[in-house]
């Protein structure tokens, strides 16, 4: 009864900390004590200082401004990301020397920028000796400092990539290039603005810094719990309670989060023992988190950061018109996780809360104002206000939000730690942007974007749904391991191609690729999300992860909607048009999911689920005659589960003689 009621609890700050130490590089920073304690706490806090200053006042020149950004991340990466997760440090969290050297290259690298602007700038495409080193330094420090805050996988494939611009020459077949010289490649990633400081980093450098900063500022103002309660309060006594507030839950916390891990770990500590406690099996309570938590990625406005990417790369769109489009799919997603966890709850009898077991309802709602800056940010878009004031408004409003909650009330010892929070959550971001736009640089300087996009047409016979399913399955394998900024940086710059030589609309292409890459974090045998929930339950990784591909179902079929049909992206599409793209969507992902969990109103027989499927594909296919003919039977399925809908008088074990 003892272990029963230790597996149940809640987990502990330190807890959760351990486990996304595990699953997430991104939250490995280890804590410094001392000098090197002071140098890092006040670096994080000059990092936001530095950012909000250039929200303010403007930003400075393009190569400045991403250099000074970089050198800040590769500094603090260097003090607070140890070489290796299991080093030992002596003393009081001292840090090696090579650390320490490390973290001056890395701060110097930036400054170099700084000081040799004007020299750089008017060089005619020249670099002397010095640019040459200072150039392949930056690149080293860039790869370490990806290895140390995000992972191997993004790391070895910015290598890979690096290899390719000095050795594809050597290749056969169409991925065969003039080849780069190493001077010249040093001086495409760090002399110009098409590498390591291109894009990814502009965005990171801009926009996404100060949304991270915003999220920051949100959690010190309580909404994070805020959000498991109202979870609770709405979605706790239906059936299958717990697993609706894990779903719930997520979606908000991914309004301020950019990590699927972080989502699992954040809102999976309070809701899967909740989940275990009233008998979901272990499996199945961490697919239900993994799935809602990577959905979060999706949801708008924040996206994972990658909104503000997609503005750049497509080019002519505004960010509100990205969250716009997102917004029927993020939901639809939601309500598709939300019907397969119904679904089973019903089929295995669970039940909600009671209602000893539930939060004061009146008490929850007294503070809905907690959510005033999250609604700001949508209402200040909306507006047409620049995306750099929205987010600056936004954290203004949280701070004065943050003063009437008596339960975490900030004070100026709360503002200057969300300040560190922010960079410190930052870091990560930069050294992967950073390392996208080396992948970047070698795709725009071999042409491999164009040259991988017809290969992949050619394989596909130049069809459209063949090329979805290998564009798919290319963003699942990209996306494994690594962080939404990234995969979407290397999916979009890789496979969106393929898409839109195909002729579809550059947003849905690219929304194409995000979506897969999101979801390669609950699709095993790399699916750290799962993982990382299955470590929280105590459950089998990859059976966790096969659960949580299967709730996550949507994700599968959705892309495949909005490209075929775009009026779910709103995109050139009356409202009539878009309410029934919506209505068959939904039809369909309920059918699938009866067909998939076999129960709907009871129990669904065998060639009821093979109906559901059926009626499900056809629905979801946008075209007038499968909608038809899907929806024919859809309503023979619903009328067959009413009419012999279990009762007292008809025990289901009859329909099965």
């Amino acid at each position: 009864m003892a272990d029963q009621k230790e597996r149940d609890r809640t987990l502990s700050e330190t807890e959760q900390q351990k486990f996304l130490e595990k699953y997430d590089p991104e939250a490995g920073t280890r804590k410094l004590a001392g000098l090197a304690g002071i140098v890092a706490f006040f670096g994080l806090l000059g990092f936001s200082l530095f950012q909000l200053y250039t929200a303010i006042f403007g930003v400075f020149p393009a190569q400045i401004q991403r250099s000074v950004h970089l050198g800040f991340a590769l500094g603090l990466i260097f003090l607070l990301f140890p070489a290796r997760k299991n080093i030992r440090q002596t003393g009081k969290f001292k840090i090696a020397w090579y650390d320490c050297l490390l973290a001056i290259l890395g701060a110097g690298v930036g400054v170099y920028w700084v000081i040799n602007y004007k020299t750089i700038v008017t060089g005619i495409g020249l670099i002397t000796t010095t640019d040459f080193y200072v150039g392949l330094l930056a690149i080293f420090l860039v790869l370490e400092a990806t290895r140390r805050a995000v992972g191997l996988p993004i790391t070895i494939i910015a290598g890979l990539f690096l290899l390719y611009g000095l050795y594809g020459s050597y290749l056969p077949g169409f991925l065969s290039h003039n080849g780069l010289t190493l001077e010249r490649l040093v001086q495409t990633m760090y002399f110009t603005t098409e590498g390591i400081l291109g894009t990814p980093l502009a965005v990171s450098s801009t926009f996404i810094f100060l949304f991270i900063l915003f999220g920051a500022f949100l959690v010190k103002t309580g909404v994070g719990q805020y959000f498991n309660d109202l979870a609770v309060a709405i979605a706790g006594r239906s059936t299958g309670g717990p697993a609706k507030v894990a779903i719930f839950s997520s979606a908000l916390q991914g309004t301020i989060s950019g990590s699927s891990v972080a989502n699992v770990v954040t809102s999976g500590s309070f809701t899967i023992p909740m989940m275990k406690k009233l008998g979901y099996k272990k499996e199945f309570a961490g697919a239900v988190e993994a799935s809602a938590s990577t959905g979060g990625q999706l949801m708008p406005p924040i996206m994972g950061a990658a909104a503000f990417l997609m503005v750049e790369f497509i080019g002519g769109i505004t960010y509100w018109d990205i969250a716009k489009a997102a917004a029927i799919p993020a939901v639809l997603y939601f309500t598709g996780v939300w019907i397969m966890t119904h679904f089973e709850a019903k089929r295995v009898g669970l039940r909600g809360l009671t209602k000893e077991e539930m939060p004061n309802r009146i008490e929850v709602f007294k503070k809905i104002y907690l959510l005033i800056p999250i609604v700001s940010v949508v209402i200040l878009l909306m507006s047409g206000i620049t995306v750099m004031h929205a987010a600056l408004y936004s954290i203004v409003l949280a701070v004065i939000v943050g003063f009437f909650n008596r339960g975490s009330r900030m004070g100026l010892k709360e503002i200057v730690l969300a300040l560190t929070d922010g960079a410190r959550m930052a870091l990560s971001v930069a050294a992967a942007t950073a390392a996208a736009g080396i992948i970047v640089g070698v795709v725009t300087k071999t042409g491999l974007g164009l040259k991988l996009a017809n290969g992949l047409l050619d394989l596909a016979g130049g069809a459209l749904l063949p090329s979805l399913f290998l564009t798919m399955i290319a963003a699942l394998i990209l996306g494994m391991g690594s962080p939404t900024t990234a995969n979407y940086v290397i999916t979009s710059t890789i496979a969106a191609p393929a898409l839109m030589l195909l002729n579809v609309p550059d947003l849905s292409a690219h929304l194409f690729v995000f979506y897969f890459g999101i979801v390669a974090d609950i699709t095993p045998p790399v699916a750290l999300a799962a993982f990382a929930a299955a470590g929280v339950a105590g459950g089998e990784p990859i059976r966790t992860g096969i659960n949580s591909a299967k709730l996550a179902i949507a994700a599968f079929i959705i892309p495949y909607i909005f490209v075929l049909s775009p009026e779910l992206l709103m995109i050139n599409a009356h409202w009539y048009e878009i309410i029934w793209v919506i209505f068959t969507a939904l039809s369909g992902m309920i059918a699938i999911g009866a067909g998939m969990i076999g129960f709907w109103m009871r129990k669904v027989l065998w060639f009821e689920r093979i109906l559901a499927l059926l009626s499900g594909l056809l629905l979801i296919y946008p075209e007038g005659y499968t909608d038809l003919i899907g929806l024919g039977l859809f309503v023979l399925l619903f009328i067959l589960q009413l009419i012999w809908k279990r009762d007292k008088n008809r025990p289901l074990t009859t329909l099965n003689a």
